[in-house]
């Protein structure tokens, strides 16, 4: 397989389906934006963290790639005329969804409880979880514009949503394992 075709040299590349769009198309930016957040996500699956962690970041990683190829398909291409699919393309579940959850639900046992937002940062892994949830919130605003002229699998939109709430709790979590300071946000009164 070639790196380079030459195709996209006048701004335009193809959807799975053969569907030729402007690189500037909302889809190439949604789909874009979710391989920028799973480049993150292995940045931090390179730091010195947890075996499970990264095991889980695996994960993710799999389910990114699966959100892309749905972001990257013409819909009008992705069904047969008789319904059935015609590009072989997984979907996120319900139990991916649950999965994060459960993930986030597990971290937060051992953490105290949130009484102020807290300022991204105190080291640099935690910093790139919190680079990753910006990420995130981005790809799950794109996504959802484009939803609203496209519509796609729904589940896709959730796990964007439940992905940022993880990578939120995971800075959290880091910042303990890491035995690093979470500095609270105390809004400061107007002089």
């Amino acid at each position: 397989m070639k790196i380079y075709t030459k195709t996209g040299d006048k701004g335009t590349t193809a959807l799975f389906g053969g569907t030729i769009v402007p690189k500037h198309h909302i889809r190439i930016d949604s789909y874009g934006t979710v391989d920028e957040l799973n480049s993150y996500m292995g940045l931090i699956r390179d730091c010195e963290i947890d075996d499970a962690y990264k095991a889980v970041l695996i994960k993710i990683q799999d389910k990114l790639f699966t959100i892309g190829a749905i972001l990257a398909t013409d819909p009008q291409k992705a069904l047969l005329k008789n319904g059935k699919a015609r590009l072989n393309i997984p979907k996120i579940s319900l139990d991916d969804i649950a999965f994060l959850e459960n993930e986030i639900d597990e971290m937060n046992t051992t953490l105290p409880p949130m009484t102020n937002f807290v300022l991204p940062g105190g080291h640099q892994t935690v910093s790139f979880c919190h680079i990753a949830r910006c990420v995130c919130r981005r790809a799950e605003r794109l996504a959802t514009a484009l939803n609203d002229i496209e519509p796609f699998q729904p589940e896709s939109l959730s796990y964007l949503n439940r992905l940022s709430d993880y990578l939120f709790v995971l800075a959290r979590k880091l910042t303990k394992d890491l035995n690093a300071t979470e500095v609270k946000w105390i809004p400061k009164a107007s002089v």
